[in-house]
């Protein structure tokens, strides 16, 4: 069964526009999923909406959206006055501009979704819009509504169809100078750069979603069935770090770990012992 579109409208390029759905482009539906059990009984959990003073359960046409002004002093908003305020974007995906795929900076990138027309009607149309973006090797800016709030979504061709991808507005990205400016400028010696720049090119390889193993997801799976056969589960106790890490010492042997190249000539020779670094140390995690 085909999978149901998640949106539909409208995408206007200019004076150009023809109608179009937007899927998911991921899902996690295949993931384990838990229930929240009463572990006396063994049913499931029902949750209701109740009044926070009163106690007594509210009926879902009287829960109506509100904004806190002042502890306790709420802005009550009808449906009706919500969609007083509709916007053009609630059913056009109307482009304003394009910009290069590099500009983009990744923490702004959010959900992807995958653009197709809909119906027969407008196909030509989707496909001029969708080949223009391609021959420019830009990325098309425009705007969408999902339940009632407006996104920029990113567009550009994927196959024979388009990729729409939400961005997070400004407001929404935190700046990185709260968490990166208490960071030491720490000088890295050449030699132990030279070593940690080896490591990284016998690791290299070709990035293969494939082979994407979700570990957790499959020890999940093993512990249903250990716990279906009735079988007992002992805790597993966490590793325990060393107390003392020598970062040069670690280094030279991450390299003969691997085993596939022979490290830097320059980083195989040990400094005289008065000129090496002290090791650092590091408390023990518990």
């Amino acid at each position: 069964m085909a999978p149901r579109a998640y949106w539909k409208g409208f995408l206007k390029l200019s004076l150009v526009s023809c109608p179009i759905a937007l899927f998911p482009a991921t899902s996690e539906r295949d993931k384990i999923s838990f229930h929240q059990i009463n572990r006396k009984t063994g049913h499931r959990i029902h949750y209701e909406k109740v009044d926070a003073e009163t106690g007594d359960e509210v009926a879902q046409s009287d829960i109506v959206k509100g904004y806190e002004t002042a502890k306790n002093h709420y802005v009550e908003l009808e449906p009706e006055e919500l969609e007083a305020i509709a916007l053009e974007s609630t059913r056009t995906i109307d482009i304003d501009t394009f910009v290069a795929r590099k500009e983009i900076d990744e923490i702004y990138l959010r959900d992807p979704y995958f653009i197709v027309p809909d119906g027969n009607v407008g196909q030509q149309a989707f496909a001029v819009i969708r080949e223009a973006i391609r021959k420019e090797g830009m990325v098309a800016l425009g705007r969408i509504v999902f339940t009632n709030r407006e996104h920029v979504i990113a567009l550009e061709p994927r196959g024979k169809g388009l990729m729409g991808i939400t961005l997070r507005f400004p407001y929404e990205v935190r700046k990185e100078s709260s968490y990166f400016d208490g960071i030491a400028n720490e000088k890295v010696p050449k030699d132990m750069l030279d070593l940690a720049i080896h490591i990284v090119e016998t690791k290299t390889g070709k990035f293969q979603p494939g082979k994407f193993k979700d570990h957790y997801e499959d020890a999940l799976k093993d512990l249903i069935r250990r716990k279906r056969k009735g079988e007992k589960i002992a805790p597993i106790e966490a590793p325990k770090g060393s107390n003392v890490i020598d970062l040069m010492d670690a280094l030279r042997k991450s390299v003969q770990g691997r085993g596939r190249k022979s490290p830097p000539a320059a980083a195989q020779r040990r400094q005289p012992r008065s000129r090496r670094r002290p090791a650092t140390r590091a408390r023990k995690s518990g």
